[in-house]
């Protein structure tokens, strides 16, 4: 029997509810190794998109369970995010800078690499403050990109039960229909991205912007994602409408009602889909 797009489609999007718990693994163990000023929905949103795009990308003849090739694109879609952002404070980047040119000029006159005690000495701080310096340093985005791609296989469909699927493919709606509602240019960056694994670089070449004009396009995106996700499943955490709405407050409405009728239009078409495709097999029962 000839498979049709719809059929491959559905294929995907199963794919996309039984690993979502890939996603939810790789956030939990990034978030706790970035400060606290790094929202874990923004590195959710990033992982989910990754996601899909490997659901979409997938090619089972390569003999790769989808599980590990999904795991890898969604770490890295997450490292990306969060070299992306800008998640060491003013503050610590210009206290490590200071670090390192007191170090290159105690080299330099020591002959030597300079002790904990001699760095803290010529700063004037103690030694305790020197080894947070370096901790702050020396936390790399880099050092996420621990060896962990066994998770994928012990993250079985399972961990989703009858009531969270449902609840899962509700949120794939939402987020489908955010990406497709984006303007054109957040659109644009996060289907060249996410869907096509384009490199930032090729793609601010492309557009004619620089690689951080990219990465804030992209920031912008998935919080305009976030929020018009959760002002449907989850008003409590979009924005709180502006008492005295002007434009961008009317944009950001609009694009809320968009993403909400599109995600209700989808999943009325997935409910009579599958309607369609059990009723055969109602018939064969009752026969």
């Amino acid at each position: 029997m000839r498979r049709t797009e719809q059929d491959e489609l559905a294929e995907q999007d199963q794919l996309i509810v039984e690993h979502l718990p890939v996603v939810g693994y790789h956030v939990s163990e990034m978030i706790r190794r970035v400060p606290a000023h790094v929202q874990r929905d923004e590195l959710a949103a990033a992982g989910s998109l990754a996601l899909v795009q490997a659901a979409r990308a997938f090619d089972p003849e390569l003999g790769v369970p989808f599980g590990r090739y999904a795991a890898v694109r969604v770490r890295g879609a997450i490292v990306d995010e969060l070299r992306g952002m800008d998640w060491a404070s003013r503050g610590a980047r210009q206290r490590a800078r200071q670090l390192t040119a007191t170090s290159d000029s105690l080299t330099a006159a020591l002959g030597r690499k300079p002790t904990r005690e001699e760095l803290a000495a010529a700063m004037d701080i103690d030694a305790a403050e020197v080894e947070a310096i370096r901790g702050d340093a020396e936390r790399r985005v880099l050092s996420l990109e621990a060896d962990d791609s066994n998770v994928a296989g012990t993250l079985s469909s399972d961990a989703l039960g009858p009531e969270e699927r449902l609840l899962v493919d509700e949120k794939l709606h939402y987020l489908a229909a955010a990406v497709v509602e984006l303007p054109d240019r957040l659109r644009q960056v996060v289907e060249e991205l996410f869907f096509h694994d384009r490199p930032v670089v090729e793609l601010a070449a492309e557009l004619g912007v620089t690689q951080s004009r990219i990465s804030q396009l992209r920031s912008q995106a998935l919080s305009m994602l976030k929020d018009g996700i959760n002002s449907s499943l989850a008003p409590e955490l979009a924005p709180a409408p502006a008492p005295a709405p002007g434009v961008a407050e009317r944009r950001r409405q609009a694009y809320y009602a968009a993403v909400a009728e599109r995600a209700a239009g989808a999943a009325s078409r997935s409910a009579e889909s599958r309607v369609r495709a059990e009723r055969p097999s109602l018939v064969a029962d009752a026969v």
